[in-house]
């Protein structure tokens, strides 16, 4: 029987909502815990994490929860932070958010949890579910969990739990599961948790914030500098100051062009970063890429376990479309061929997989296919 719930409470409005829906579930034995997972003030002065535990401490206080402050920064910077820099340094596209979930809140956090404060379950306030259900009320010990989508597919978090283990999300609770975000303000306002309820979502990569991200990374990284070449002409038409600055598909901002230039592929050999000139430029589409040993949140889809092909969603970024897929399984990963051509497939990234419903899981992007301007070339005689 599930009894005592350690609620991550973050110092926004969505885990505020969550511990105040436990206590009204009839959790009486709520502890709130705050984790310090970055500690870098920003060039303004400015610690945002110190702001956050403040409104983290009224929330608890507002709710009559105890509140205590957790420092996984240490694992934060071994296990996401400089992962993420060795990754920038090959050229390559990550994702830290769904790092941090797998390796600190869903790993870290939750070993601390269970073993220091002795608590049956944790609980967050991502927009997510489980088949044990918001409240764990579903719960059956020995038997393995779903990762379900929530009501709120626009808030859809779910794209960034997509690497965790079954341990941790067997007994995670997701007290906003069945809530809108505009629901959830509205109940932060009526529990009168006025600090946060309409307090703005974080966005971007977390440990960045508000900073200039081109400024933050100069701090960790050296600056290489390189040519822009324009992809049709050969041309070099402009010159960077680091491949690291620079994702693919992104706006370059050359200045004195005609036309803006956008990225299509980094060269860690010379630094020269390829460019076109248009948004929706061919080479920068294409239907197919591989990707590594995959996880899945439950288990393998039978279709892949019997070597057929497997029918569903995909998603590269957690605000773009779902695009139809097929999906084969190799020995090393998978193939997926994308029904609709996807713009700027990065290596790094994860490609996450979906139904309807639910989150099965999702492998690192390894390999792109061939783009829409290299295949309309081909001719065959």
């Amino acid at each position: 029987m599930i009894r005592r719930v350690a609620c991550g409470i973050s110092g926004g409005v969505d885990s505020a909502v969550a511990a105040a829906l436990l206590k009204d579930k009839g959790f009486f034995d709520v502890q709130g815990v705050f984790m310090k997972n970055w500690d870098v003030v920003d060039e303004t002065g400015v610690c945002t994490v110190e702001k956050d535990y403040e409104d983290a401490k009224r929330v608890c206080n507002k709710l009559k929860i105890p509140l205590i402050e957790v420092n996984f920064v240490k694992q934060y910077w071994n296990e996401v932070f400089t992962n993420f820099l060795k990754d920038k340094q090959s050229g390559i596209t990550t994702n830290p958010d769904i790092l941090c979930n797998r390796n600190i809140k869903f790993k870290a956090f939750y070993n601390y949890c269970l073993s220091e404060l002795n608590v049956d379950a944790i609980a967050t306030g991502h927009y997510a579910n489980t088949s044990f259900g918001p409240f764990l009320e579903k719960y059956e010990a020995g038997k393995s969990v779903r990762l379900l989508r929530p009501v709120d597919k626009y808030k859809d978090q779910t794209f960034f739990l997509s690497q965790v283990e079954q341990e941790p999300l067997c007994r995670t609770m997701f007290p906003i599961a069945m809530l809108k975000k505009n629901t959830v303000r509205q109940i932060a306002k009526d529990r009168e948790l006025f600090n946060v309820s309409n307090k703005r979502d974080s966005v971007g990569i977390c440990f960045v914030g508000k900073r200039n991200f081109k400024r933050f990374i100069k701090e960790y990284m050296e600056s290489n500098p390189g040519n822009f070449i324009d992809l049709e002409t050969g041309e070099v038409v402009g010159i960077h100051n680091g491949f690291h600055n620079f994702t693919i598909g992104q706006k370059c901002g050359l200045s004195g062009k005609s036309r803006p230039y956008f990225v299509l592929r980094k060269e860690t050999n010379n630094n020269n970063i390829y460019v076109v000139s248009e948004s929706d430029h061919p080479s920068l589409f294409c239907d197919i890429f591989t990707t590594d040993k995959p996880h899945w949140v439950y288990e393998e889809p039978n279709c892949l376990k019997n070597n057929n092909v497997f029918e569903c969603y995909f998603r590269y970024q957690h605000t773009k479309p779902l695009i139809p897929c097929q999906i084969m399984k190799t020995q090393t990963g998978l193939i997926v061929k994308l029904i609709e051509r996807a713009r700027a497939l990065t290596l790094g990234q994860f490609g996450v997989f979906f139904d309807d419903v639910e989150c099965f899981g999702s492998g690192r992007i390894m390999h792109v296919g061939p783009s829409l301007y290299f295949t309309d070339k081909l001719s065959f005689k």
